[in-house]
């Protein structure tokens, strides 16, 4: 049953050192608060799983928290490069960073057999690829089989199953009930496929309300529900807040600098703990 705690007792509880974490949330709803909070307990070692590892996944690998990152696409979405990703790839600053790429496809369908209790899933996706053709580490977690039934020949994917999933969502009652709307992306299934999660929420109200297309995550599902008002900033929550352009615009020059980015650390999330 979900506890509701505060954030910083969720991460301290939930994220380990070494883990595998997903922090998912496609365009919206992405959990930023809870990764400035990941940095801030000075995590390591930790896998990173996110379909589109943008600004969030390039402030922690910059941190030095991750030594993997599993993934479909990176970038700073309208904007360009992740400065401190590639930082990483290229000159193992500040630690070296493994990479393991799949397609959009074959990620969502991994964690929807991580959550459905599947060993693996199975797709056309990629077949012809250089993600199966390749030897990388993306091949660890990729085997093409035969269909018993008509003899063709698919790819399955490894499922999915996080250490940790981390969400950012609308609103929670107080028994734990998490409610979102609006672009869902895989958090559902990011959460149903983990061993634990933490979900960071707008509000906690006693009650829930029907919403049209809400995705209901029960108390029995969630570990940790932590109140974090404008949790998903730079992102948005609908209904809630708006998407920050100018955030994302500026992150370009504070990520292409190793001293500004520094600094950025010390002003915006290691200053907060000391508040």
């Amino acid at each position: 049953m979900a506890e509701i705690v505060s954030l910083a007792e969720a991460i301290a509880d939930a994220v380990h050192d070494g883990d595998t974490v997903a922090m998912e949330g496609f365009t919206h709803l992405i959990p930023h608060a809870a990764g400035r909070e990941v940095i801030r307990q000075r995590r390591r070692d930790l896998t990173l799983v996110r379909m589109t590892p943008d600004v969030i996944y390039d402030q922690v690998i910059g941190a030095g928290c991750a030594r993997k990152l599993v993934f479909s696409w990176g970038g700073n979405p309208g904007v360009g490069t992740l400065h401190r990703f590639r930082d990483a790839i290229e000159h193992d600053w500040p630690v070296p960073l493994e990479l393991e790429e799949h397609s959009h496809a074959g990620m969502a369908n991994r964690y929807v057999a991580g959550a459905s209790g599947l060993p693996f899933a199975v797709l056309r996706g990629y077949s012809g690829t250089g993600l199966v053709s390749q030897p990388t580490h993306t091949r660890d977690n990729i085997a093409e089989i035969v269909c018993p039934f008509t003899g063709d020949r698919l790819t399955a994917v490894a499922a999915l199953r996080p250490d940790v999933t981390v969400i950012h969502a609308q609103r929670a009652d107080r028994k734990g009930n998490v409610q979102l709307w609006g672009i869902t992306g895989v958090q559902k299934e990011a959460v149903l496929a983990a061993a634990r999660s933490v979900v960071t929420v707008e509000e906690i109200v006693d009650e829930l309300d029907p919403r049209p297309g809400a995705v209901v995550l029960p108390a029995w599902a969630v570990g940790y529900v932590a109140l974090a008002p404008g949790g998903a900033h730079p992102s948005y929550a609908l209904d809630y807040t708006i998407r920050d352009n100018d955030f994302y615009v500026a992150w370009d020059a504070i990520s292409r600098d190793r001293e500004a980015f520094a600094r950025w650390l010390d002003e915006h999330v290691y200053a907060e703990a000391a508040a």
